[in-house]
């Protein structure tokens, strides 16, 4: 089978080197009594400590230690000290070669280690092919390869060995998975799934690449467009079943290799590969189209209560001359009857004076029609959204196969209705909570009824897939709920300090409430309540003043100052030396980690300063467009980001400076708003907490080591209280 690369410098250093790290050494090389007791039975001091470093390096990293080879002295000087030798006895130990390899038979014999060969190696190549399937990453199989020899007290074989068997039991395991998956098509399916590959849309691109090509949208447009992709996938009726024993990261994998390449290079390659790629992405494109087509329905109900808002507003802003008008009318009968009241005149004449019998029913009629018009729910001129919602919603019911909690299944049955054309129980409102604003709205006069239903089904529908009473089976966003949930044997397996019964944690809380009020009051009886004070019932804590130094601001100007000059490549450059986050941007297909190291860091710098592939192309003169594309399509990806973020923030937690900080043991999370263009009205990117300006809220995650280990981007206008976790 193909070799791959599987581990990068760093990599191996970190599996087999010997360690220098002080935590590591007093980890596995404690020597308990029966150790130095074996030990002791070699006579000089010299074979003591190679006796000891023999077995050291048999324990861990689990290799034979290597002719002249150089022990770290951290090593060294731990092991002497526990023999009371000198370390450097060990420069005179094995001056004799046959004596490196009788300890090493006493070793083997003593604490029964096996050589890699014969039976041990068919041992672990069985164990490979049970778990390469199952292994994330190339660096991870390795690993755990490692692991598990050292469990099994087997000697590791070399480097490029193990590379070799790890690559070769990926590359079964990839293939038994491509197999797997293209035995479960039948003829006719297999057919469908290679036309994707010929067919075209409008003449201009496949199939296959015009499915993959959706995002949400903001209209009815673009949702029935993709409804046309939905619908297609949907036609070739095939089982999301095929991928059940597949494992999801190996399901992911695939996904993004179909959404890498174009119709061409997915001709070319072998049969299997081809139809399980083009399998895994007809069935998650279905589910993630599916999530798009509620996201975009989503958008148009937040579009259709803006403007019925607008609505609102504009005939409140037109209703202001007549307002005015009414007011003054009003203001001139009133000083008519206190007049006429401090002269004991009739009130009647005063009427009469000031606009009449008539003129004060006009004056009252307006009034009642002006004060409906300030009162106006915007609720009142939502059903002219049924228009936009008449354009898409039966075929969009359809196509969505929606399941539900009990408490949603009257708005399931109201969805049904319209779905299947059926004549609208305009006075059935079962759907709707007792105090629902919608039940007045049903009994106003001169409204359509049966469009007024069908907008709040359609609204409510919305909410009910926010809330998670619907939702999509295979769905990425709008799953059923419990499938993220961990089970109660699996939480109690994980040694949480929480305790799991409900009553208990209550309890606990209560206890500690009352304590706490406790505390409290007996702080403010004793008048020592710290920047509060209780007044009316009520208690007011005093806002904290920055105790920030005046000369602080002028320090920081200083050390910025005495920062040198240097271009933000040069640090890229230096921070991949020291952290290795490149390693974290492997290929989408063998794994293998990125060998062009130059042309990834302009790529991610291009991502970076939102500067493109072209202009950074251009800025370059090491790498052109192409080179960067190829790159970034097959190396950068979230998972990769998420990876080489946490390889970044790892290291900053080793750094002297971070004590000062914290422990990194807590963290913050906050969201922050950032303005788009005016497109995102459309988009329903407007949250009124931060003005009328459209854009997207970015939820970040800071450790009290101002480290921003997690950034989301989360929707403008959904609350961010599920986000913390």
């Amino acid at each position: 089978m193909a070799h791959r690369a599987v581990l990068t410098a760093r990599q191996r250093a970190a599996l087999f080197h010997l360690p220098t790290d002080e935590a590591l050494i007093l980890r596995h090389y404690a020597l308990s009594d029966e150790d130095i007791d074996f030990i002791r039975t070699r006579r000089r001091p010299e074979n003591l400590i190679g006796f000891a470093l023999q077995l050291c390096a048999l324990r861990y990293p689990g290799r034979l230690l290597r002719p002249g080879e150089i022990i770290p002295k951290e090593m060294s000087d731990f092991i002497a000290a526990q023999l009371g030798v000198k370390p450097d006895d060990l420069l005179h130990y094995a001056e004799r070669e046959n004596t490196r390899h009788e300890h090493l038979e006493v070793l083997r014999k003593i604490y029964r280690y096996e050589m890699f060969k014969g039976k041990r190696v068919k041992q672990m190549r069985a164990w490979l092919d049970q778990n390469a399937e199952g292994a994330q990453s190339s660096e991870g199989l390795v690993r755990a390869f490692v692991q598990e020899c050292r469990g099994r007290h087997i000697i590791l074989p070399g480097t490029t060995v193990m590379e070799r068997m790890c690559a070769d039991a990926l590359v079964a395991a990839e293939r038994r998975i491509e197999t797997r998956i293209t035995a479960r098509l039948d003829r006719a399916m297999r057919a469908r799934l290679d036309g994707l590959l010929n067919e075209e849309e409008e003449g201009q691109t496949t199939t296959f690449v015009w499915l993959r090509q959706f995002e949400p949208g903001k209209n009815s447009a673009d949702i029935n467009r993709l409804l046309d992709r939905l619908e297609f996938l949907k036609a070739i009726a095939l089982a999301p079943e095929i991928m059940d024993d597949i494992p999801a990261h190996r399901v992911t994998r695939l996904r993004r290799q179909g959404e890498r390449y174009f119709a061409k290079g997915l001709r070319d390659i072998t049969s299997d590969r081809r139809l399980a790629i083009l399998a895994v992405c007809v069935v998650e494109w279905s589910a993630a189209i599916a999530d798009t087509v509620v996201e975009t329905h989503d958008r148009i109900v937040g579009s259709v209560w803006r403007d019925a808002k607008r609505i609102c507003d504009a005939r409140v802003t037109e209703a202001q001359a007549d307002v005015a008008k009414t007011l003054a009318g009003f203001e001139t009968l009133g000083s008519n009857l206190l007049m006429a009241k401090g002269d004991d005149a009739a009130l009647a004449n005063a009427v009469d004076s000031s606009c009449g019998w008539s003129g004060l029913e006009s004056l009252v009629a307006q009034a009642t029609q002006l004060q409906a018009t300030v009162k106006a729910d915007t609720l009142a001129h939502v059903s002219k959204g049924f228009h936009r919602f008449k354009r898409y919603a039966r075929r969009m019911l359809n196509a969505l196969d929606m399941t539900c909690a009990s408490v949603a299944q009257p708005l399931i049955t109201a969805a049904q209705i319209i779905r299947d054309k059926q004549d609208i129980p305009a006075t059935s409102l079962t759907f709707l909570q007792p105090r629902s604003k919608w039940r007045p709205q049903f009994r106003a006069p001169d409204i359509d009824q049966e469009r007024l239903w069908v907008v709040a089904v359609l609204c409510h529908l919305r909410d009910a897939f926010r809330s998670g009473d619907i939702w999509l089976p295979h769905s990425r966003r709008h799953a059923d709920m419990k499938q993220a949930l961990v089970s109660i044997d699996a939480a109690r397996a994980m040694g949480l300090s929480m305790p799991l019964e409900p009553e208990i944690w209550m309890a606990d809380r209560k206890r500690r409430l009352e304590e706490g009020l406790k505390r409290l009051a007996k702080a403010v009886r004793s008048k020592t309540l710290p920047s509060g004070v209780i007044e009316d019932g009520v208690l007011r804590v005093s806002r904290l003043d920055a105790d920030v130094p005046e000369e602080a601001g002028d320090l920081v100007l200083d050390l910025y100052r005495r920062l040198p000059e240097t271009r933000i490549t040069d640090i890229l450059t230096e921070v991949d030396k020291d952290t290795g986050f490149t390693e974290a941007f492997t290929h989408l297909h063998t794994g293998a980690p990125c060998r062009d190291k130059i042309g990834l860091l302009n790529v991610l710098l291009a991502e970076g300063l939102n500067l493109g592939l072209s202009k950074m192309a251009n800025a370059t003169n090491t790498h052109d467009f192409i080179q960067l594309s190829r790159l970034s399509r097959w190396h950068v990806e979230s998972e990769g980001m998420a990876r080489a973020l946490a390889m970044v923030i790892d290291a900053q937690t080793h750094l002297p400076m971070t004590k000062f900080w914290g422990v990194g043991k807590t963290a913050s999370s906050d969201g922050q708003f950032f303005p788009t263009t005016r497109q995102g009205e459309a988009m329903n990117l407007i949250n009124a907490k931060y003005g009328n300006e459209p854009g997207i809220k970015a939820y970040t995650h800071v450790s009290d080591q101002y480290a921003p280990f997690a950034t989301q981007v989360i929707p403008a206008t959904v609350s961010e209280a599920p986000y913390p976790t």
